[in-house]
């Protein structure tokens, strides 16, 4: 739908609210009558919609031209999100990305112009998508360009010899440059992938292997050394990751953590070492891996009371089936935890396929769906990655939302970025989900009210036609439109 046809359906909606000797004005009192507004608490005062679909461009396309009226009955046969502010569920921590080695070297490749461009239509919150919760790695991961330690001298218990040398050249000015962006307002977790060839029990970095039991106490250290350096270059963090991915034996970085082992190491080393060194305010994340056993593992860490203490929740990736069901499973049966879905990613790469509308529609369904299912955030992987989908040092190519092509100089925005920054610009950290409820299994859609207690409501169309649908809030509504294979955010006030 064009913007001019937006404006076309919002006269057609006055017409059809003042026109009283139609018939179609009666099909339009049938669905907002012109009563007595009724008083509720929250104001339905206004609306404003962004729009973004496939085949025009529509991209956070603004409309404000909304009737709103009484709507005391919504029926079952017109597609309508019926609206509860009074119910509300998780607080918000964020919207945000990894900022990884690959993003930075690609960072740092690009033209000064492009680069400040990135950075905007990253951390802006007015004039690009206001990424609020990011993500980094503990030395390298699969995309790097290389594999790396802060350590890497056998033995080195006492971590004499640790340095982020390597993190100065690119990673470290590429975070301050999103923290800067955004105020200082920005929270950032670390994630390892491995710890050090030295302390494992395959003597790799790759390939899964174990942590040996004589450098549990190192390791947890070794966490302690890593915030107190970025510390140093004025990167604070908000949390961390215990292990990403802790049952993949992977080609590239990885090691293997079972549920008690990882619920061990946290009551033992890792909460007691972070809490002695005045980091126990870091939020501990466990898990960090797919939906599919999430339950087990949360079971685990939090049925010890010892372990559980330390721990501020679950993150999860989305690589093995949905299972969205597991999210809330786990919300449910430890109520006073959190859960953070900490990365996904869309592969194998392809240049030729980076205009296709599927990428932004399969982040759009998870990220509704997860929300509903009580998730505190949504970190996508990689924020930026070039023409090749790396740099990566194993070959495991992929997307990333925004994909910067170091050849030409130019920044390609994917359909994935828009779909991600209907969620993020308009749903701010602290907001809280309502109830939405869809009487329509193809409006898919979530509502936060927002800090400022506006109302967000982030509603898709995965289909190939235009959906007409309403809100109904407290026996107030209006009507709306969202065209095939689009995603709209509304405003209420």
């Amino acid at each position: 739908m064009t913007i001019a046809k937006l404006k076309l359906f919002a006269i057609l909606v006055i017409v059809l609210a003042t026109s009283a000797c139609t018939s179609v004005k009666n099909q339009q009192d049938d669905a907002l009558n012109e009563e007595t507004p009724v008083v509720t608490e929250f104001n339905f005062s206004g609306v404003t919609q962004y729009t973004t679909s496939r085949g025009n461009d529509l991209r956070f396309a603004e409309h404000d031209n909304f009737l709103i009226g009484t709507f005391p009955q919504p029926d079952e046969h017109f597609p309508t999100l019926i609206l509860d502010p009074a119910k509300r569920f998780q607080t918000i921590e964020g919207f945000g990305g990894a900022l990884t080695d690959a993003a930075a070297e690609t960072f740092y490749k690009l033209p000064k112009a492009k680069q400040d461009e990135l950075i905007k239509a990253y951390f802006d919150s007015d004039e690009g998508i206001g990424y609020s919760l990011c993500r980094t790695h503990i030395h390298s991961c699969d995309f790097s360009s290389e594999s790396y330690a802060y350590s890497e001298v056998p033995g080195d218990k006492d971590l004499d010899y640790f340095s982020i040398e390597h993190d100065l050249n690119y990673k470290i000015p590429f975070i301050r440059r999103a923290i800067e962006e955004t105020g200082g307002n920005l929270k950032l977790f670390a994630s390892p992938w491995s710890p050090p060839a030295w302390m494992k029990t395959n003597n790799s970095m790759l390939q899964g292997g174990k942590l040996r039991a004589e450098y549990f106490q190192t390791w947890a250290d070794y966490f302690v050394r890593f915030f107190e350096t970025y510390r140093e270059h004025d990167i604070s963090f908000w949390g961390l990751t215990v292990q990403n991915e802790p049952m993949a034996e992977q080609r590239w970085e990885s090691c293997i953590f079972t549920a008690t082992e990882e619920r061990d190491f946290v009551k033992n080393y890792l909460g007691p070492t972070l809490e002695k060194n005045g980091m126990g305010d870091k939020k501990i994340i466990i898990w960090d891996h797919n939906r599919g056993i999430m339950y087990q593992r949360a079971k685990v860490a939090f049925d010890d009371p010892e372990a559980s203490k330390y721990i501020w929740g679950t993150g999860f990736h989305w690589y093995s089936g949905d299972h969205f069901e597991n999210v809330k499973q786990v919300a449910e049966a430890f109520p006073e935890k959190k859960t953070l879905f900490t990365e996904g990613c869309v592969f194998p790469f392809d240049y030729t396929k980076i205009d296709e509308w599927q990428w932004g529609e399969r982040y759009g369904e998870s990220l509704i769906k997860d929300l509903n299912n009580s998730t505190s955030g949504w970190v996508d992987w990689n924020i930026l990655l070039d023409e090749t989908g790396g740099p990566n040092h194993v070959a495991n190519f992929c997307y990333a939302p925004v994909i910067g092509n170091t050849g030409t100089g130019e920044l390609i925005y994917m359909s994935s970025y828009y779909y991600l920054g209907h969620f993020s610009k308009f749903i701010r950290p602290g907001a809280q989900r309502i109830i939405c409820s869809s009487n329509n299994d193809e409006l898919l859609a979530t509502a936060f009210i927002n800090p400022d207690n506006s109302i967000a409501v982030v509603a898709m169309n995965p289909t190939d036609s235009e959906i007409n649908f309403k809100i109904w809030l407290e026996g107030k509504g209006t009507l709306a439109a969202i065209p095939a294979h689009g995603i709209s955010t509304l405003i209420i006030n």
